[in-house]
């Protein structure tokens, strides 16, 4: 890539319509895009030109981001995010994380966000930008929710601002289950009720919580999530009980069973606009991690892919009945993330690369973090797409 002020007659990028141009920017990597603002004046004014961030944002994958939390000294908090685009990882500054973290808090990241919410204060702010904000107190307070950002593409009541730019106003998210404490004691005998915040006023509108099956398993640490199709799903990690909340009707479905055979641990995820099952098999030939597609309507589900049994050993490095307890997995868009929360292993992960048909699913192994890497109390671990116009603000700032 050439410099401003190389001789124009050798710069291809000179014979071409500003249009193409902006086509070709596009398609790179949020960081090459970043120092491609850089190279010349042109090139500037196309990147931070309104429109150019949403086609950049079509083409561009979703990072891995995984956060470690350090409930004794703040200072080793780590934060890193992995872009699958140029397959290295990014140590992320810790400012990013609230200046104070209690120990019962919860520090979550969804849809381009990060949220932390203690007892009922909930504060919020744009992935890699340091700039928290409070909402107004939750109806009730409540530890490992689930929280989730509902954009324009389920409710048209969004917010048209989306959280980007400057003004950095939040979309509506949804915060469904987590559990309470009484007296330091884990309430688990009434749900809590799930919560939509509505940036426009600035408040929370109580709905339905969640069905009672999920009362024994009701926190982020036994539950996983999805968007999909104006519905917000809950799926049990080991009860694989399922259930989806209407975000126009505001009800939830009658509660299913989604357990394809052999399964001991499995995540609901929202890829290539399908819904989809990740989970662990313990086959009488030895474990195997799965991937099938979800038919919403019936429930049932067909085969995408299996993990080579070679990437799988690589995550565990016991035969010990627990060792699979540390297993999570979140995706989206094209890309599905497996990784080990042991400290030990160094948080070893790889990734799941799905085409657009769903007939090829190429696996490899993700990178070692860059050390060195604390020891974590709590490990927050999401997949999410970066909004480069918060970047871009950011840089200008």
């Amino acid at each position: 890539m050439e410099p401003s002020g190389t001789d124009s007659s050798n710069n291809f990028f000179n014979f071409l319509s500003s249009d193409l141009t902006e086509l070709i920017l596009a398609q790179l990597p949020v960081r090459s895009i970043i120092r491609c603002s850089a190279v010349c004046k042109l090139w500037h004014s196309i990147i931070n030109a309104p429109l150019f961030s949403a086609t950049a944002a079509s083409a561009s994958p979703p990072w891995f981001f995984l956060c470690g939390q350090n409930n004794i000294f703040a200072k080793n908090n780590q934060a890193f995010a992995f872009d699958p685009d140029s397959n290295e990882w990014i140590k992320l500054p810790t400012t990013l994380f609230p200046v104070s973290i209690p120990q019962e808090s919860s520090f979550i990241g969804s849809g381009g966000f990060f949220f932390n919410i203690a007892a009922n204060n909930f504060s919020y702010a744009p992935i890699l930008i340091p700039s928290w904000r409070e909402t107004t107190p939750l109806k009730f307070s409540r530890l490992n929710p689930l929280v989730g950002v509902i954009s324009s593409e389920f409710s048209s009541n969004s917010n048209p601002n989306n959280g980007c730019g400057r003004n950095l106003n939040l979309p509506r998210i949804i915060v469904v289950g987590g559990v309470r404490f009484i007296g330091g004691l884990v309430d688990i005998i009434d749900n809590l009720a799930v919560e939509i915040y509505n940036p426009t006023l600035n408040s929370w509108d109580l709905c339905p919580p969640l069905p009672a099956d999920f009362r024994s398993g009701n926190s982020s640490q036994s539950l996983s999530s999805s968007f999909f199709k104006s519905k917000f799903y809950v799926f049990g990690i080991h009860s694989c009980f399922i259930s989806s909340f209407d975000l126009n009707n505001r009800v939830w479905s009658e509660v299913q069973t989604l357990r394809p055979p052999s399964v001991i641990i499995s995540f609901l995820l929202s890829c290539r606009n399908q819904l989809m099952l990740a989970g662990l098999c313990n086959n009488p030939h030895g474990p195997s991690f799965n991937l099938w597609r979800i038919d919403e309507l019936t429930m049932e589900f067909s085969e995408v892919a299996i993990m080579p049994s070679d990437l799988l050993n690589c995550l565990f490095d016991s035969d010990e009945d627990d060792r699979f307890a540390s297993l999570k997995c979140v995706g989206f868009g094209k890309y599905i993330f497996v990784f080990n929360e042991e400290h030990r292993r160094n948080y070893p992960a790889c990734v799941c690369e799905i085409s657009s048909d769903f007939n090829q699913c190429r696996w490899r192994r993700i990178p070692d973090l860059p050390g060195p890497v604390n020891r974590f109390h709590k490990v927050v671990s999401f997949c999410s797409t970066i909004s480069l116009r918060w970047i871009l603000d950011r840089e200008v700032a």
